[in-house]
Parts: structure tokens; sequence; C-alpha cells
């Protein structure tokens, strides 16, 4: 009982002590409370990676966007097919019909 007893005294000792107490509070006010806590860096982060594939879509986009200008720029019969496949122009002589499936 006696050692029981030694051990029940250390323990609450290690316990108690005031620089664990200080570092155990101070753990759980830097992890979740602090305006820069571990929790607010970790969403911070999640956002930026987010973020960051996105500019990676857009700039895709934008070079597929600039590849397409260059490519209607570039000659008269890729101009004219696109003006017909999207804004249903047509030459005087032509009928146009849409069909819809």
């Amino acid at each position: 009982m006696s050692s029981t007893n030694k051990t029940g005294k250390k323990l609450k000792k290690i316990l108690l002590n005031k620089y664990l107490i200080v570092f155990v509070l101070f753990t759980v006010f830097v992890t979740f409370f602090d305006e820069h806590s571990l929790v607010h860096r970790w969403e911070t982060h999640r956002k930026i990676v987010g973020m960051e594939k996105e500019l990676k879509f857009y700039q895709d986009e934008i070079k597929a966007t600039k590849q397409k200008k260059q490519e209607l720029q570039s000659s008269k019969e890729n101009l004219e097919k696109f003006a017909r496949e999207h804004y249903y122009m047509k030459r005087v002589t032509e009928d146009i019909y849409i069909v819809k499936e």
C-alpha cells in the first residue's frame, strides 16, 4: 500500500507542477484559441491549395482561349467556320436549317 501511496504522491506532484500546467495551458491556447492557431493555419492552407488549383485551371483556360483566338485570326476560313457554327451566319445564296435532336 505504501508503494501505491508513494506513486500517487509522485504523480500528484508531477501533475501539479506549475511549469507543466503552464505548458499545457499554452499548448491548448496556441492550438485552438490564438489568432494564429493551428486550426486557423490548417484552414488557411486548405484555402490556398484550393486557390492554386483554381489558378491553374484559369491559366489553362486563358492559354486555350489565346490559342483559339490566334487560330481564328490566322485564317479567314477558320473565322468563317467559327461564325457559321456559333452565330449561324450564312452567305446570301444559302439557307440554314437547324436540326435539334
